[in-house]
């Protein structure tokens, strides 16, 4: 039994304890499975940063953009500082509105003197804006879809580790003939980091990937919001 106990010492490789050396003592697929947790984790933290600072610029530009658009009395001011709060989706829906406006009433033919100008079709403006939100409500979303494969995903990632890890614990138990934790740690200390790690890479990814999704929705309701009242303005004012 101690010649066993002392082949197990021999054979089996040691770590120095921490964080690096639980990885130093890891295997090639205990490796790749951190490298892989980790690239996920980085891109993870790339997209937060950005979309972070993103939907932080369009909420406060369709703050003011709205503040302009219910001061202003014309249609043209509005959009000549449209280039100045190209951050804020409801830039794209007004200009969207405002294009079809035009469109519409210049096909109408030359209006008599003094008349009204007058737009043939509120179906057809009310299609072009529901679009434009389209298009706005993706752009907002690009990206949020790897946050949520991140925080899905990566656990299960450092599970496979973890029961990689076991495996190789159980395998050393075999060829060495002994359960002493000499011989079962490295395997177990493989298992330990991947799961760490996977829950390092998937709990920030779902925090953040739920409080984006809050934001963006608010963004999608004041969207929705602004297209029914610049229909109604052109109702009230072109009909």
């Amino acid at each position: 039994m101690l010649h066993l106990l002392l082949l197990a010492q021999a054979q089996a490789p040691a770590f120095s304890g921490g964080v690096a050396g639980l990885i130093a003592s890891s295997g090639w697929v205990a490796r790749f499975v951190l490298a892989l947790l980790l690239l996920f984790s980085l891109i993870s933290w790339a997209i937060i940063l950005y979309k972070g600072a993103v939907l932080h610029r369009a909420h406060a530009q369709s703050d003011t953009f709205l503040d302009i658009f219910r001061k202003s009395s014309k249609f043209s001011e509005v959009n000549s500082v449209c280039s100045q709060l190209r951050s804020s989706p409801l830039v794209g829906v007004f200009q969207a509105g405002y294009l079809e406006v035009n469109q519409q009433v210049r096909g109408g033919g030359q209006a008599p003197a003094g008349a009204r100008p007058t737009v043939r079709s509120l179906e057809s403006l009310s299609r072009s804006l529901a679009r434009a939100a389209g298009v706005e409500m993706t752009r907002l979303e690009r990206r949020l879809s790897f946050l949520a494969t991140t925080a899905s995903v990566s656990p299960f990632i450092g599970l496979f580790g973890t029961v990689w890890g076991i495996m190789e614990a159980f395998g050393d138990i075999g060829r060495m003939g002994s359960a002493n934790l000499v011989v079962v740690a490295p395997g177990i200390s493989e298992a330990l980091i991947t799961t760490a790690m996977g829950l390092l890479a998937a709990i920030p990814a779902a925090v953040f990937f739920n409080f984006f999704s809050s934001r963006v929705k608010v963004l999608s309701s004041m969207l929705d919001d602004f297209a029914l009242e610049f229909l109604n303005i052109v109702e009230r004012n072109f009909t």
